[in-house]
């Protein structure tokens, strides 16, 4: 299944410049998510995971489905002050400005092998930055999952030494 014809441009969101890539229309088409979750179980079977880490808020799609599929555990990365429990934060880039991640202090334990899921890899500051909050909350980054890669972006770049995915690339 040609994923791409079930993700929509929208131009000028959220701000004007910005070509948005809008996977709503994805998610509302039974066959095209659950094939987009097969695909992701396919990336992670075999290779130990025990948490799925996924950043908020479209991360949360995907996340906690791909964790129940591979028998791990999910984590939530929030914006501050949304989690109840002690955080670490990180300071992170965005295509359109700067804004900041937390995670639960405890969420992860030393030797966790995680992989981090979102919606879309862009310049690569967002996934920098949960590779940061995992990294110094113990766990081992065993790769990262999109649904989309902006390759013009290269947000590939800021992500070297790590094991990367895409369903779609533009």
């Amino acid at each position: 299944m040609d994923l791409k014809k079930h993700i929509r441009d929208i131009q000028d969101f959220p701000k004007p410049g910005i070509g948005f890539k809008d996977i709503t229309t994805l998610l509302i088409n039974p066959e095209a998510m659950k094939e987009a979750l097969n695909q992701f179980v396919d990336l992670a079977k075999g290779k130990g995971i025990t948490k799925v880490v996924s950043m908020e808020s479209r991360g949360f799609f995907f996340g906690p489905m791909i964790a129940l599929e591979i028998n791990a555990g999910f984590i939530p990365v929030r914006k501050p002050g949304k989690l109840p429990a002690e955080t670490i934060a990180q300071e992170y880039a965005l295509e359109y400005g700067t804004d900041t991640l937390e995670i639960h202090k405890d969420a992860i334990q030393k030797g966790d092998k995680v992989l981090i899921h979102d919606d879309v890899l862009a310049t690569g500051g967002t996934a920098e930055a949960v590779v940061k909050l995992v990294e110094a909350a113990g766990g081992e980054v065993v790769q990262l999952d999109f649904i989309i890669d902006l390759t013009f972006l290269n947000g590939i770049d800021k992500l070297k030494g790590y094991q990367v995915n895409s369903l779609v690339q533009y």
